[in-house]
């Protein structure tokens, strides 16, 4: 896989605090993600954009890779065993994957008021909210909601396992690189992560890219990473007819 490039990215904008985001990645693609100005939240969903009652399955991502957090080397697995993205490049090492979105009320509660009548472009909407508002647009809802990856935060558990938030941990400029392993689409917002101590609602931009990444070769340290992924690669690989790698 070539190293991002400028002159390889064929979509770009920059997105602010507390907005949503759905496009359809392409196998050959990745999917950059770039943190502003520090701080930011990207909780991310993935479907099979041809078929997408097939969807990102946590459980099954953490358990056949033995791990608790996503970086580079890592994938993210539908619930048929398929590998829809895999990070091919990270600068922040830990991205969660257990904390979710929060809803309206937990919103409301946490950060006071903020209504658009108030507000206007800065009122506060969920998480959830603006996933299911993306969701809508492809005739999807409520019942394809599922547990989603925060991309850019941290979260530490205590000795009772009680899970915090880690603020600071992703920096300016900080980035994460997505490749689309078949057709993806991809749904994310910049909310809150629900964890985050802070009483202001200040949620931070991202810039969001897509650019010509080519597909996996038999040296990637995604595929090499674990005998599991090699395997998901090879399921992938048969149920779209893909062209086994050179």
């Amino acid at each position: 896989m070539p190293e991002y490039r400028p002159d390889l990215v064929v979509h770009t904008e920059t997105l602010r605090g507390g907005e949503s985001w759905s496009f359809v990645v392409e196998r050959g693609h990745a999917l950059r993600l770039t943190d502003l100005d520090g701080g930011a939240n990207v909780a991310l969903l993935a479907y099979n954009a041809r078929q997408p009652l097939e969807r990102y399955n946590m459980p099954d991502t953490l358990k056949c890779q033995h791990t608790f957090l996503l970086t580079a080397g890592h994938c993210l697995y539908s619930d048929m065993g398929h590998i829809l993205l895999s990070i091919a490049a990270d600068s922040v090492g830990w991205h969660d994957t257990v904390c979710g979105v929060a809803d309206r009320a937990e919103t409301a509660a946490h950060y006071g008021p903020g209504d658009y009548q108030t507000l206007r472009n800065d009122f506060h909407l969920s998480g959830r909210e603006r996933f299911l508002i993306e969701l809508g647009k492809h005739g999807l809802g409520k019942r394809d909601m599922a547990a989603n990856v925060n991309f850019f935060s941290r979260v530490a558990a205590d000795a009772d396992g009680r899970l915090a938030y880690v603020p600071g941990h992703s920096r300016p400029g900080d980035h994460v690189d997505l490749r689309a392993e078949m057709d993806v689409l991809v749904v994310l917002n910049t909310c809150p992560h629900p964890l985050d101590p802070a009483r202001a609602w200040a949620p931070k931009p991202v810039r969001v890219e897509v650019w010509r990444s080519g597909t996996m070769t038999p040296d990637d340290p995604c595929y090499r990473s674990r005998p599991e992924n090699a395997r998901g690669y090879e399921n992938t690989r048969r149920c779209f007819c893909q062209h086994a790698p050179a």
